[in-house]
């Protein structure tokens, strides 16, 4: 089986900070494993442990920042994957999610594939469209919310885990899931397991092959802008009786108003 396992790069939460006029200042972020795709990376890796001469590729697109560095390439290849396929553009380190999937679609096309992993959502947007925006694209079998993974020589066989019920379904190849955080634990990389990540293959696939349009033909993001800071009214009640009730709601609609 022909796997491919989607992960995003992202600035480290924590090193983020806020500017004056509300921008996100990334100086000093450094760069991360989407935290959502570290299951996709995971799930990938035990389905190719179960399953004989399978493969699995590592698949990322974005800006020459991030996916150009020594460090983030290791560190994806040191949790299981095979190999890593990059689509590096600085067009695309502000795209979104539609962009991104059609991105992929043509990366996965070039590379072939049997069933595609993506993390639930990633962890700078949390969008939670690619996945199922890829598969739409690919003209496969897609899914999204999948706990379970049980895959087959013709087909994978998936749990979902929704508000009162577990639904099971079972799906063709190819097919494109998207996964939940709960699915897995991911593994902390051996020593042995990010020396070995060094020798492993990097596939370089320009953005003309994905058969995307470069620089300017891409959507992007104009900004992303942090909340404003509201001082606290400091109007507090306490109690539930009809007359706390009243007071609360009587509150809500004086600021609301």
């Amino acid at each position: 089986m022909k796997i491919l396992a989607c992960c995003k790069i992202v600035p480290e939460e924590q090193d983020l900070a806020i500017n004056k006029d509300r921008t996100v200042n990334l100086e000093k972020a450094e760069p991360k494993i989407s935290q959502y795709d570290l299951n996709a990376l995971e799930a990938a890796a035990q389905i190719a442990e179960a399953i004989p001469d399978s493969t699995v590729t590592a698949l990322t697109a974005g800006g020459k920042k991030y996916l150009e560095n020594s460090k983030i390439r290791k560190d994806i290849l040191s949790r299981g994957p095979d190999s890593l396929a990059v689509v590096v553009d600085d067009g695309l380190a502000t795209s979104l999610a539609d962009q991104t999937a059609d991105v992929l679609a043509g990366a996965a096309r070039k590379l072939g594939f049997d069933l595609i992993l993506c993390g639930e959502g990633s962890g700078d947007l949390y969008s939670q469209q690619a996945g199922l925006l890829l598969g739409e694209k690919l003209g496969v079998a897609c899914i999204n919310a999948v706990s379970k993974i049980v895959a087959g020589d013709a087909s994978v066989t998936v749990e979902r885990s929704l508000e009162d019920e577990v639904q099971v379904l079972e799906l063709p190849l190819p097919a494109v899931l998207s996964l939940t955080s709960d699915i897995n634990v991911p593994r902390i990389p051996s020593m042995k397991s990010i020396l070995a990540a060094g020798k492993k293959t990097v596939t370089a696939i320009s953005l003309a092959d994905t058969g995307v349009g470069g620089g300017a033909t891409l959507s992007t993001m104009t900004s992303v802008l942090a909340p404003e800071q509201v001082n606290r009214l400091g109007m507090i009640t306490e109690g539930d009786s009809d007359e706390h009730i009243a007071s609360f709601v009587g509150n809500l609609r004086k600021i609301l108003n």
